[in-house]
């Protein structure tokens, strides 16, 4: 506990928790503005757009449901559920891994690729105009580097799936 912080007007005041709270409305509300572009433009969630990038850079090998909800942070049911939505729309297909069968693999379907390609296209489109132009061009990389380092730092924090 900080013993600086004696009172509700000094917490809301306190610089660390006002950089914490435009971290979480900046992120808030880029994500209404990207997600709501694939949502019109691929008829795609955000979420779905996210999976879809980390099963095609798994490759040809696919990923595991765990594997998946480890990654965006989802239970192992709630990985199932998104995927089950994901195959309706034959994004991603679902097969039994050869070396152990109790494991399903997802992979990408010739559609899920082609919709990550085009979502990808936009999304980096959006990215530019709503997330780095904003900024002054010399802080750009250095503020992608910073939210790595933020990002994996909490991953490291975050309890394992089992």
């Amino acid at each position: 506990m900080d013993p600086e912080i004696t009172s509700a007007r000094e917490a809301a005041n306190d610089a660390r928790v006002l950089a914490f709270g435009r971290l979480q409305g900046a992120a808030s509300r880029l994500e209404y503005l990207l997600g709501r572009a694939l949502e019109r433009e691929c008829g795609i969630t955000h979420l779905m757009y996210e999976v879809l990038l980390i099963v095609g850079r798994a490759g040809p090998d696919g990923l595991t449901m765990r594997s998946i909800a480890q990654e965006q942070v989802l239970t192992t049911g709630g990985a199932t559920r998104l995927v089950d939505r994901m195959e309706a729309l034959d994004l991603v297909t679902r097969t039994p891994d050869p070396r152990d069968r109790r494991v399903q693999l997802v992979r990408l379907t010739g559609l899920g690729e082609e919709i990550t390609v085009r979502a990808s296209r936009l999304h980096v489109e959006n990215i530019e105009q709503f997330f780095f132009r904003p900024l002054p061009e010399g802080h750009r990389e250095q503020f992608a580097e910073d939210l790595r380092t933020l990002s994996h730092a909490a991953r490291a924090a975050l309890p394992r799936l089992r």
